[in-house]
């Protein structure tokens, strides 16, 4: 179990540690070295010459989304990708005057080859036909590299095949990388400093939260990875959950014909050893296509944290530090029938095993406030071994026709994790020699969930438009079991005040429809409606009659509109406004009143009563010339989900966390997204991010959140092509103080990173060597003063790590599988550990 700490001085007192601290981070070397790449990168670009052509087929009609490829005339190097838009026209900026070869490929016409030359100013082809003109020419083989991250109307593409760094992490510290994303000190992910985003793998949800989604994201090695698309305004055809919009993480899968696929493997070494090994398989033949994933990752994890608390007279200080042996199994097979030209159904079955050998070191020290000495210590050194079982299977049928599409999803998921928890408490005198008391602990958690969801989506072409509708019915139900014994003489007794059941039934029933066109070539219109009838039974079954509550039910209708408005200037310069409504239900495990504790002094418990949130989202973008991205957003969210802290009621050394809705929480944030090709051998990409986060409630008695923080990030990553094929790359981020739940502030954290790479064999085989956390100034630390109870802390995990990463292709290279989505969506990141 993690724990939010909590701080001991004043708001104004932080902000101007706050600034002192960042003024002394900004001095440091690794920091400098950031902003002085980034700015010479900003100052050294210099491209003159813009290409622009209108395709047309045989017929002279428009081809519209051609794939355009300028390489240089002289060997071939890729330089620019574009696509052509719906009336055949292209446009590439910002290259510099040179003789290029021009390629053209469109499925169903011949490929078009053609050498030009490109002067300073504007070039304008004219109109190019691809079945008469074809150059005859000697064919080149080219691998493009994607940009690391692609900024489009509705999301931010992150292609984690695009950076060296990526080599040897697991998924969640990958999201630490992501633009715009942080995870803060309880694993928690949010974006744009707005918290509760969905985590989707392939366009599914994941039904996980807490730890058993930390666990799930640790388990995945990033070299399963292909991109992650980081959404931030859904529409009505998504899922109305996930305040912050949706993080889907879309796994590899070989794109080829024939038979084919990938191994890698890599060992990563920091305070302790980790390492995974990996493969995919891809088979097409005319009737079928099937496809597989696996890979196996373990090693020993570690992390630590200190608190210092202040409450009801006592002072407490305390040390804890976790390990974590891990072995983790997952896979993944799917197959596609094509029925038909225009038909496909396809089955998709997933599995994950992990076996988690868990233990901390906790130490207390304890004494009245105003004593010079402590008068006790307790410590609590836990193990702890959990076992967690993944499977879900997906049948899916596709029917495409033109513009006409078809969707169905039908989908099961069920996820087991069982938990056998051993915790001493033993108090010691000041000195630590003689134990004065004992208090042993063993408790089980068993936890089931169930899931079961059906889901059509439907558009077809309407007054020049395109207009969807579906509908989805989902039905989630968990079983957790707390079993509490103490320990007596070695012998295990069933606590039953402690010990209970609780069960949770979740039925949610919804219909959308979509509808956007385009008015004009400068103007396109998107809106749509999405309604979701929520009904739910919270039962908490207790082991004593006096104990036992009523249910906790709700039944609720909510509707969620959306509306987009995108003008395009001229095609250098879009506009977009964007408009979305969402909600966000209690994660399963915070619903679940059990009483989970790292120490008989510090512990968690859910709250069955929390009411979902509602969130507004008002967002404006501005795009320059197909690269540079801009945005403006707004969110206020009512009934805000958060965790706090306070003193417990029935033992004044003790504290826990628990979980309230906020009155309200408003969010003004900008985004900006910047990639330069500095030089033809030094590409550079930069993201910063700025928030202002106001947090308000009044819980009565004093207990009271007015929390205001003002939060920037910036990310950069820069590629240096080298001699013999080599490659170096930096990358970087630093975040500035924040707030993490409604009243933990943090103060400002860094990170700098290394990596070389190289290709092999024909460029089959991959080698990457990278060193993340070079300063090892990624750790976190704060405060916060709630209800009673003030205090410090910080914490930080194994991230400075050397890894080596070796990974090779297999097989043909020109196979096309299909990318597949299923319907177990909005039920993803809501169970809990």
């Amino acid at each position: 179990m993690s724990r939010l700490p909590t701080s001991i001085c004043l708001y104004e007192r932080h902000l101007f540690n706050t600034i002192t601290k960042m003024k002394k981070h900004l001095t440091n070397y690794s920091f400098l070295i950031l902003l002085f790449s980034i700015f010479t990168g900003l100052s050294l670009q210099a491209q003159t010459a813009t290409l622009t052509s209108k395709i047309l087929d045989g017929k002279s009609q428009a081809v519209e989304f051609a794939t355009i490829a300028l390489k240089s005339a002289i060997d071939s190097t890729l330089i620019k990708v574009e696509m052509t838009d719906e009336n055949g026209i292209f446009t590439i900026q910002n290259i510099k005057p040179a003789d290029y070869l021009l390629e053209i490929t469109y499925v169903g016409l011949a490929d078009f080859r053609k050498i030009i030359t490109v002067s300073q100013g504007n070039n304008d082809l004219g109109s190019l036909n691809m079945d008469a003109g074809n150059q005859q020419i000697e064919e080149v083989t080219v691998t493009a590299q994607r940009t690391m991250i692609e900024a489009k109307s509705d999301r931010m593409v992150f292609n984690v095949q695009g950076t060296i760094n990526s080599a040897g992490e697991n998924l969640l510290n990958l999201l630490r990388k992501a633009p715009g994303v942080l995870v803060d000190n309880n694993d928690n992910i949010s974006v744009l400093s707005r918290a509760g985003v969905l985590i989707y793998v392939d366009g599914k949800r994941l039904p996980l939260s807490g730890a058993d989604l930390t666990a799930y994201l640790q388990s995945l090695p990033a070299e399963q990875v292909d991109h992650i698309d980081i959404i931030t305004n859904p529409g009505a055809k998504y899922e109305a959950e996930g305040n912050a919009g949706i993080i889907d993480i879309i796994l590899k899968r070989d794109k080829n014909q024939g038979a084919n696929g990938s191994l890698s493997g890599s060992l990563s070494r920091g305070r302790f050893t980790t390492g995974n090994i990996s493969g995919t398989g891809n088979y097409r033949g005319k009737k079928f296509n099937t496809f597989f994933s696996g890979g196996y990752n373990g090693g020993t994890n570690w992390n630590n944290m200190n608190f210092g608390n202040d409450q009801n007279g006592l002072l407490i200080n305390e040390v804890n530090n976790f390990y974590s042996d891990f072995n983790n199994f997952n896979v993944r097979v799917g197959t596609d029938f094509f029925i038909s030209p225009k038909s496909t159904i396809g089955f998709l079955v997933t599995g994950q095993n992990s076996n988690i050998s868990q233990s901390s070191r906790n130490r207390s020290e304890i004494g009245a406030k105003n004593a010079a000495k402590i008068d006790s210590i307790l410590r609590s050194d836990n193990t702890s071994l959990v076992d967690r079982v993944q499977r879900t299977y997906n049948l899916n049928y596709a029917y495409r026709n033109g513009e006409k599409t078809v969707n169905v999803d039908l989908d099961l998921g069920n996820y087991n994790n069982d938990s056998d928890n051993f915790q001493p408490n033993r108090y010691y005198n000041a000195a630590e020699t003689q134990i004065i008391s004992e208090y042993n602990n063993h408790y089980l958690t068993p936890v089931t969930i169930d899931i079961a969801t059906a889901k059509v989506d439907v558009e077809l072409p309407l007054m020049k438009g395109k207009f969807g509708f579906g509908s989805k019915y989902s039905q989630v139900v968990t079983d957790n079991t707390f079993l509490f014994n103490n320990i007596l003489n070695g012998v295990d007794v069933l606590n039953n005040r402690r010990s209970n059941n609780f069960k949770y039934n979740e039925e949610v029933a919804a219909a959308y429809a979509n509808y956007n066109k385009t008015l004009s070539p400068l103007i396109d219109i998107t809106m749509g409606l999405r309604l979701e009838n929520t009904n739910s039974t919270g039962d908490l079954r207790a082991f004593l009659p006096e104990l036992q509550e009523d249910p906790v039910k709700f039944n609720y209708l909510s509707y969620f509109p959306s509306a987009g408005f995108t003008f395009k200037k001229n095609p250098e310069h879009v506009y977009s406004f964007n408009y979305g409504r969402r909600i966000n239900r209690p994660d399963y495990n915070v619903l679940n009143p059990f009483r989970e504790q790292i120490t008989e002094l510090s512990f968690s418990k859910g709250n069955p009563f929390l009411r979902p949130e509602i969130v507004n989202n008002l967002e404006f973008s501005y795009t320059l010339k197909y690269r540079f991205n801009f945005s403006l957003a707004f969110s206020k969210t009512n009934d805000q989900i958060t965790r706090l802290i306070g003193p417990d009621d029935t033992d004044p050394r003790a504290g826990f966390i628990t979980y309230a809705n906020l009155a309200n929480q408003k969010i003004y944030s900008f985004n900006s997204s910047i990639p330069l090709d500095v030089t033809k051998w030094w590409n550079l990409y930069f993201n910063a991010a700025f928030s202002y986060t106001d947090n308000q409630a009044d819980y009565g008695n004093g207990a009271v959140v007015d929390v205001q923080v003002f939060n920037y990030n910036f990310y950069q990553q820069q590629v240096f092509s080298l001699p013999n094929k080599w490659k170096f790359e930096v990358s970087g981020w630093y975040s500035g103080p924040g707030v993490w739940g409604g009243v933990f502030l943090y103060e400002s954290q860094y990170s700098l990173n290394l990596g070389l790479q190289r290709k092999f064999i024909n460029d089959k085989m991959n080698v990457k060597l990278a060193v993340s956390d070079v300063t090892f100034k990624s750790g976190w630390n704060g405060y916060s003063n709630f209800n009673g109870l003030i205090g410090t802390g910080s914490g930080n995990y194994d991230s400075r790590r050397a890894t080596l990463s070796v990974s090779y292709e297999l097989g043909n290279k020109n196979v096309k599988s299909r990318n597949r989505e299923t319907g177990l969506e909005t039920e993803a990141k809501r169970v809990g550990g």
